[in-house]
């Protein structure tokens, strides 16, 4: 298993809200993480930063996730704690009220991946069946493509296709998405804010992942793509590659 981590400010934003990570427990379990604050002022820094911060602290104590139910109990459990931390902290402080962050997490071993998500964060699937999205955008215009109102294409131009409609530390109580799945060597998975997905089709993402760059070039590669279409927002993502490789993943944050 290889994986990569990449954040850019971007073309316009004055700052970075979004954070981010690959973090490694000692039993060896990785854990990789997407958030993309929100809020005014400084707020989804603080959001960002301290869902990262909680999640790092809390994935390094952990004990070996033998099983996929194990992990699913823990990524539902951490969650909840970090909610209710960035809730409070909003609460104390008047300079962070309202801020809140996506968040896209995937706790991976060789043989499966299990991801959490809450907002429009996204997680991709690349292997020999093709490219798809994993989660599911918790956004306005996504209720509007389920419900029929829209087609997907139209979401992708749709004004209002940055309302999110559940975020990490908006509500006092909030549970994320959690599910698991099968991974196989050479498959490939790709975190990211919308700062990316936003910016980038599904086939040009798919066209740079299949490429033969190593997922470093391949990343980059992303970001430059995005700040090139405009760059109007952060940008961020994880690229794990799944392979027999006994080298590490990049775990800056």
């Amino acid at each position: 298993m290889r994986a990569v981590f990449r954040t850019d400010k971007g073309k316009i934003r004055q700052r970075n809200e979004d954070n981010g990570g690959i973090f490694t427990n000692s039993a060896g379990d990785h854990l990789a993480i997407v958030a993309d604050g929100m809020g005014g002022h400084n707020a989804g820094d603080v959001a960002s930063k301290i869902t990262v911060d909680l999640m790092y602290k809390n994935w390094t104590q952990a004990p070996k996730m033998t099983n996929a139910e194990m992990v699913e109990k823990y990524l539902h459990e951490i969650v909840t704690e970090i909610n209710q931390s960035l809730f409070e902290h909003a609460n104390n402080n008047i300079e962070c009220e309202g801020m809140g962050t996506t968040l896209v997490a995937a706790a991976y071993t060789d043989d499966f991946v299990t991801i959490a998500n809450i907002g429009d964060s996204r997680c991709y699937l690349f292997n020999e069946d093709g490219f798809k999205q994993i989660t599911e955008d918790h956004s306005y215009v996504n209720e509007l493509v389920k419900t029929g109102i829209i087609s997907k294409e139209d979401a992708e131009h749709h004004p209002r296709k940055n309302v999110v409609l559940k975020a990490l530390g908006t509500e006092q109580s909030i549970e994320a998405d959690v599910k698991t799945i099968i991974i196989e060597e050479g498959d490939y998975l790709l975190l990211c804010s919308d700062g990316l997905s936003d910016k980038l089709t599904e086939d040009q993402i798919k066209e740079i992942l299949e490429n033969e760059n190593n997922i470093e070039e391949k990343a980059q590669i992303l970001i430059d793509m995005a700040n090139d279409h405009g760059g109007e927002d952060n940008i961020t993502l994880v690229i794990i590659e799944v392979s027999s490789s006994d080298e590490g993943g990049c775990n800056e944050c």
